[in-house]
C-alpha cells in the first residue's frame, strides 16, 4: 500500500486538515502561480487530458481535486456534459472557482462540493468519467482516493489523471531538480505569502509513483487497460484507465 503521510506541509494537525488550511491560503494566488510557474503549457495538459474523454462523450464527469476549477471548467466547455462535479476539501479553492463558474454562465452544469476524497459520499457508479489534475498526491492515501474514484465510476466508465511528475532523464532532469528546488519555491513563496506550500509541492512530486509504478496502483484499485503518456518531457504525466465492466 502507497501512502503519502511522511510528506508533511505543517509540523502539527492531521495532515487532511493541514492540506486543506495550506490550499485555504493560498486561493487567492493559485491560478496566477500555476501559469506563471508552469509558462502556461499546464492549459495545454490539461486540454490532452479532457481530449483523452471526448470518443467516450460522458455525461456525468467527477473532477476530484478540483481547486480553483480550471480543469472542470476547461471539461464543461470541450465535454459538454449535463453535469459536472468539481470536488475537494478546500472551500477557499471551491469558492474562487464559483466565482469563475457563475462568471462563464456555467452554474446549470458545474457545481462544486466539500468531499473527503479517500470517503466519497456518491454512490456506487454515479459518474460516466472521472479527472483529476495536479491533486491526487496530496492523498494521504493513494490507493484508497484511487478505490474510491474507481467506485463511484460506472462499470465499463473512464479515468484520466494528469499529475506533475519528475523528467526520467538527462539533462531535463537536473535542469528541472534545479528550478524546482530554487525558482518554485522562492517565487511561490513571495507571491502566494505562504513560507511552505511550494516546498511542500515539491516533495509531493518528488514522493509520487511514477510511470509504471502507478500504472500497477491503478491496476489494484480496480481499473483496466491502464496507460501512461509523458509530457514535455515528463514534467507531466497523463494516466489513463477504464474501470472494469
Amino acid at each position: 500500500m502507497y501512502q503519502q503521510e511522511r510528506i508533511k506541509p505543517y509540523n502539527d494537525g492531521a495532515k487532511a486538515q493541514q492540506v486543506e488550511a495550506m490550499f485555504d491560503n493560498i486561493a487567492p494566488t493559485y491560478d496566477t502561480l500555476n501559469h506563471r510557474l508552469s509558462w502556461n503549457i499546464d492549459r495545454g495538459w490539461r486540454r490532452k487530458a479532457i481530449s483523452y474523454l471526448l470518443p467516450f462523450k460522458p455525461q456525468t464527469v467527477l473532477d476530484i481535486a478540483t481547486g480553483t476549477g480550471d480543469f472542470a471548467i476547461m471539461a464543461a466547455q470541450m465535454l459538454k456534459p449535463k453535469r459536472l462535479v468539481g470536488a475537494d476539501i478546500s472551500e477557499g479553492m471551491m469558492e474562487v472557482g464559483r466565482e469563475k463558474v457563475r462568471r462563464l454562465g456555467l452554474q446549470d452544469v458545474i457545481s462544486f462540493e466539500k468531499e473527503d476524497c479517500l470517503n466519497l459520499s456518491y454512490a456506487d457508479g454515479s459518474f460516466d468519467a472521472v479527472m483529476a489534475a495536479f491533486g491526487i498526491r496530496n492523498f494521504a492515501n493513494l490507493d484508497r482516493g484511487l478505490q474510491e474514484m474507481c467506485r463511484v465510476l460506472r462499470p465499463g466508465g473512464h479515468l484520466v489523471i494528469a499529475e506533475l511528475t519528475t523528467p526520467p532523464r538527462f539533462p531535463m532532469r537536473q535542469l528541472y531538480a534545479v528550478y524546482s528546488h530554487t525558482v518554485l519555491p522562492v517565487y511561490g513563496r513571495i507571491v502566494s505569502k505562504d513560507k511552505q506550500a511550494y516546498s511542500y509541492l515539491r516533495r509531493t512530486i518528488e514522493a509520487f509513483p511514477q510511470g509504471e509504478r502507478m500504472m500497477d496502483i491503478l491496476t489494484r484499485a480496480g481499473f483496466q487497460d491502464t496507460a501512461f503518456r509523458r509530457l514535455t518531457f515528463g514534467i507531466c504525466t497523463l494516466y489513463t484507465a477504464q474501470k472494469n465492466g
